[in-house]
């Protein structure tokens, strides 16, 4: 079974391509929405979370408060880093069985992990092919704005706090396009998706 990592920059359209690529028959491992439930249900990571950045990311119940544990952890490289190092080997034990799991089932032809840390946590290194989601910065901002949750500077500092995407366009193994229709998306997923498998 081939292991893609998928990625893109905040705004580039990543999402649109992961529901396209289910479509196809694909099985998406959506590592953000795995790093949540691991902050939200993991004891251990838990308490690493508080012992590294203090009791400010808890809510009123003593539970971690993502927004409160994002405010902080986005605030520079150094935060972000070490939230990474607590989080990411959770997330990569879940790929790992999540992968085990579907090969062993047989009924999809790709396993297509979502992540948009995939090659700052190195898990470009574990897959057989990376796919970068490409846009215009222009766009990305006015899908980020539009779909609301962040404010501009809150896009920018997460922006700088990713690589930039030409590395990542120049690392890929495949470059989707994302600049004009959502069908034209839907056109070049599905393109992708018969080049690979």
């Amino acid at each position: 079974m081939i292991k893609i990592g998928l990625t893109g920059g905040i705004g580039s359209g990543k999402s649109l391509v992961s529901q396209y690529l289910v479509e196809l028959g694909a099985y998406i491992f959506e590592a953000d929405n795995e790093a949540k439930k691991i902050i939200d249900t993991n004891k251990t990571t838990q308490n690493e979370l508080i012992a590294e950045f203090g009791t400010d990311v808890l809510n009123a119940e003593n539970k971690i408060d993502k927004k409160k544990l994002a405010k902080i952890a986005f605030q520079d490289e150094d935060h972000q880093s070490r939230l990474n190092a607590i989080i990411h080997p959770y997330v990569f034990d879940e790929i790992d069985s999540h992968f085990d799991k579907i090969s062993s089932e047989n009924n999809h032809s790709l396993f297509v992990v979502d992540a948009a840390l995939i090659y700052e946590s190195g898990a470009d290194t574990h897959m057989d092919y990376i796919v970068v989601v490409s846009s215009h910065l222009k766009l990305r901002v006015s899908r980020v704005m539009e779909r609301g949750g962040l404010t501009r500077d809150e896009f920018m500092r997460r922006m700088e706090l990713q690589w930039p995407e030409e590395d990542k366009v120049h690392m890929a193994d495949f470059v989707i396009p994302n600049n004009g229709t959502e069908e034209d998306l839907k056109t070049s997923t599905s393109y992708l998706f018969n080049q690979i498998v």
